[in-house]
């Protein structure tokens, strides 16, 4: 693997390094085309060992032509191959037409598609088109989408699923559901948005020996935030340290009757390593939290006059969990805006500042899709549809940092690549899952400073999602909010 592993790139800039491996470092098109059959067919076999009766799907263009490469070598290994053609393979160009030629030499034919060779087979393969779809699939290529999809044939997707939109990972009409994709060169930016998990089961990358030299310049849209990183920004602490060392945590909210979302930020924040945290909420909600978390220093706040002498004493604020919009949330939200310190915004926070947009760049903005579409003005149907440009319109409209919650989940801001946070899992699609994530980021801001937001959100939302499959181990069904928070810890310690 090359150094473009964690570097995810637009099909346009992937197509550029192709075009660099073959004409500025002298990598035959067909040399790269057999390096990919090879890897797929090798990946195929380790993790299906099993299937002994294999059918390749093969379209258009080079995608096509990879299948060939692959049917050809399944066939020389004794394997029982069927290959389906959709468009006539006598009428591909280029290294699609040399892999067809070989693969017609070794003694290889295609046959007509029928449904029932999809329940026939062991293992299916996807050849059938690449990253430049631009328009829904019809006509035959959707009927075959959709009987591959009905069948219960496990499927390996070569370079990318059928009908994933390479740019966006929205799904144009139909799409296959693989359950293993291997792909080529470099990640592809829509198999990391929208429906890329859906429909690409596991990805598995193979750069195909192009030199890393060869992305140099060249723009990646996206880079995955790794327990590498993690480490790095965090380091040991020394044997003299104190709690004042660590940053004191506000967290804000908490109206009346919704005091366990402030608790478990509060908590959440104190997990994540901050040296003091203080709630300020309604009075009626001081003694559950007292009595359920005593480490949470915790104050009644009437009105927002009250709020001064503990900003004085915070290094980061978090506004929201529990909020309400009454008032009361009202006067608390406008004194937070109004102070100095970094920020962070989630819940109804979000709400108001919706309301009455403005700009800041020392806050960090936690919208999940539906309170995405609300700062925008669209639907949750156009932000899910591209993810990755609703996040460059969240940081162009409200400045700072923005986590833009979900699967897949994007952590942008100016100037910076946008990082893409791996893991998590549906089990975390309950109540109080934000609360969580905005007290780990708060916990991370105190401890590393206001200079680090981009960062800090990053790490907790990556913290966040570890410590939330780490809590799945028993199962998705049924997890909670404290079954995460429980885990925080271990993620954060991970020697």
């Amino acid at each position: 693997m090359s150094a473009v592993t964690n570097l995810i790139y637009s099909p346009a800039a992937v197509r550029e390094l192709d075009r660099r491996a073959i004409e500025d470092h002298g990598i035959p098109g067909y040399t790269l085309m057999t390096r990919a059959g090879q890897a797929t067919f090798d990946l195929a076999r380790k993790a299906f060992p099993e299937a002994g009766h294999w059918l390749v799907l093969c379209g258009a263009g080079n995608n096509a032509g990879d299948g060939y490469v692959i049917a050809r070598i399944a066939q020389a290994a004794g394997l029982n191959v069927t290959v389906c053609a959709l468009s006539d393979p006598e009428c591909l160009a280029g290294d699609a037409l040399v892999a067809w030629t070989d693969f017609k030499a070794a003694g290889g034919r295609a046959t007509r598609f029928t449904d029932a060779l999809c329940s026939e087979s062991e293992l299916i393969f996807d050849a059938l088109l690449g990253t430049g779809l631009d328009r829904s699939l019809e006509g035959q290529y959707q009927l075959v989408v959709d009987a591959v999809n009905s069948a219960d044939t496990p499927v390996v997707a070569v370079d990318i699923p059928t009908g994933l939109n390479g740019l966006t990972g929205a799904i144009m009409g139909a799409a296959i559901r693989a359950r293993m994709t291997v792909t080529f060169v470099a990640g592809k930016q829509g198999m990391f948005l929208g429906h890329g998990a859906d429909c690409c089961g596991e990805i598995i990358l193979d750069d195909l020996g192009i030199p890393a030299v060869a992305t140099q310049d060249l723009d990646a849209t996206l880079r995955r935030f790794t327990a590498e990183d993690l480490s790095g920004l965090l380091p040991q602490r020394a044997a003299t340290a104190h709690k004042g060392d660590f940053g004191h945590v506000l967290v804000v909210g908490g109206n009346d009757g919704m005091g366990g979302a402030v608790r478990l930020a509060g908590t959440a924040a104190l997990r994540s390593g901050a040296g003091l945290v203080t709630v300020g909420t309604c009075t009626g909600n001081m003694p559950a939290i007292f009595a359920g978390r005593p480490e949470l220093m915790c104050c009644g706040i009437s009105d927002a006059g009250e709020l001064e002498p503990l900003l004085k004493r915070a290094s980061v604020v978090a506004v929201g969990p529990g909020l309400g919009k009454d008032a009361w949330a009202q006067s608390m939200y406008a004194r937070v805006l109004a102070s100095k310190l970094p920020k962070i915004l989630d819940a109804d926070a979000l709400n108001l500042l919706a309301a009455d947009p403005v700009r800041s760049d020392d806050w960090i903005l936690t919208p999940h899709p539906g309170e995405a579409a609300r700062l925008l003005g669209v639907t949750t149907g156009q932000i899910q549809s591209d993810r990755l440009k609703a996040l460059s319109s969240l940081v162009e409209a409200y400045g700072g940092v923005v986590v833009l919650k979900g699967r897949g989940t994007l952590v942008g801001s100016r100037g910076m690549v946008p990082l893409l946070i791996g893991g998590g899992n549906p089990g975390m699609a309950t109540a109080g899952m934000g609360d969580v994530l905005t007290g780990v980021i708060a916990g991370l801001v105190a401890q590393l400073g206001s200079n680090q937001l981009h960062h800090s959100a990053a790490a907790a939302a990556h913290v966040h999602a570890c410590a939330g499959d780490l809590a799945a181990s028993a199962g998705q069904r049924g997890l909670i909010a404290t079954d995460v928070l429980e885990c925080v810890r271990s993620c954060l310690n991970p020697n």
